[in-house]
């Protein structure tokens, strides 16, 4: 598979995903089983689905990879950039660790110095682009994983998973199947000695995978029967343990993930994302892909973006990012808010 396809699948994988996940976001697995008995597309609105920050920190990576070419200075003040404008489009949902982190950027702090500590979802949901991107040559992705986990999040943990996920999504795009305990060895001699007790997770959920455990028992053995929480050390081994029993079939991974409960959207994003790398864009269910009601980042704008950032890697040299009105941004976040809202007040109805 060519690595253009493997950008696009990845982009688009975490679109799906996302938007697939989102409208469950926040239930408990018991809830989401009762006001959810079947979950089999899209049921944000009228049968269509829309994404959220996963995606959307996904396309600003990879336009920032667009325009840096590989350069970690520019990549920086790229994403540094893109990430005040993004803010400005009152997007519905901003973890509180990128909310403040953002905020400090608009305050002058420099990208090094603007990241909060928290361990929370927001590095995992962006890097696996950059794993399919630069997989090949692990000290530039470590670096570009680590700039695109501090300038938010200060957590050595957010990085360890984030550089999981980076590593998951290079391994996907080989088009090569990786047996678990494969995995888990690569990750321990690209991962620092001091991350042993995130690789002590990364090595269970390789045994569960190994067993053919679903998810949802995984979990529960986890101690998260509830849902995957917001808490990366959580949701990355979780989406591990999946991919690595899914590798080659995008819907039902998806859909699995997605009833364990809790923070859906962005575990079915990062899952989405992987297991994209792998299938490309053919590999995900087409109906999905055409019921994504999405603009001004439409599915054709993704597969654009995924076109010219493989025209960067192939080449080395970079290009103008593709840019979406800011004006189009605030109408459609506009919508999406109502939405949402209208999500948040039917779950105060029954079934309970």
């Amino acid at each position: 598979m060519s690595q253009k396809s493997a950008i696009v699948g990845c982009i688009i994988g975490t679109a799906i995903g996302d938007a697939i996940g989102l409208p469950v976001e926040g239930l408990s697995k018991r809830r989401q089983s009762l006001m959810h008995p079947k979950i089999s597309g899209h049921h944000l609105f009228m049968g269509r689905g829309m994404v959220s920050d996963d995606t959307e920190h996904t396309c600003m990576v990879a336009q920032s990879l667009i325009v840096s070419g590989g350069n970690l200075q520019v990549f920086s003040q790229q994403l540094t950039m893109r990430f005040r404008w993004w803010l400005l489009g009152l997007p519905a949902g901003v973890g509180f660790a990128t909310l403040r982190a953002i905020l400090k950027l608009w305050l002058g702090f420099p990208a090094h110095s603007s990241g909060v500590f928290s361990a929370g979802n927001g590095p995992a949901m962006r890097s696996a682009i950059i794993g399919v991107c630069c997989g090949g040559d692990f000290q530039k992705m470590r670096e570009l994983v680590r700039i695109c986990t501090r300038i938010t999040h200060t957590d050595v943990k957010a990085e360890y998973g984030a550089l999981a996920v980076a590593i998951a999504a290079h391994l996907a795009s080989q088009d090569t199947d990786i047996l678990p305990q494969q995995y888990y060895r690569i990750l321990t001699e690209l991962l620092p000695a001091e991350s042993v007790d995130f690789l002590k997770l990364i090595d269970r959920a390789a045994a569960s995978a190994a067993q053919q455990q679903t998810a949802a028992d995984f979990a529960a053995e986890m101690g998260f029967s509830r849902g995957i929480s917001g808490y990366i050390y959580c949701t990355v081994p979780v989406v591990i343990q999946t991919w690595l029993r899914y590798q080659n079939n995008y819907r039902d991974g998806i859909l699995e993930i997605i009833r364990c409960g809790g923070d859906t959207d962005t575990a079915a994003a990062i899952l989405g994302g992987i297991i994209g790398a792998r299938v490309s864009k053919n590999g995900i269910p087409a109906n999905w892909v055409s019921n994504l009601l999405e603009w001004p980042r439409t599915i054709q704008w993704m597969e654009a973006l995924g076109d010219r950032l493989a025209q960067v890697c192939e080449t080395g040299k970079n290009q103008r990012a593709l840019t979406v009105s800011i004006g189009l941004v605030l109408l459609r976040n506009s919508c999406f808010l109502v939405i949402i809202l209208s999500h948040g007040f039917r779950r105060l109805l029954p079934p309970y």
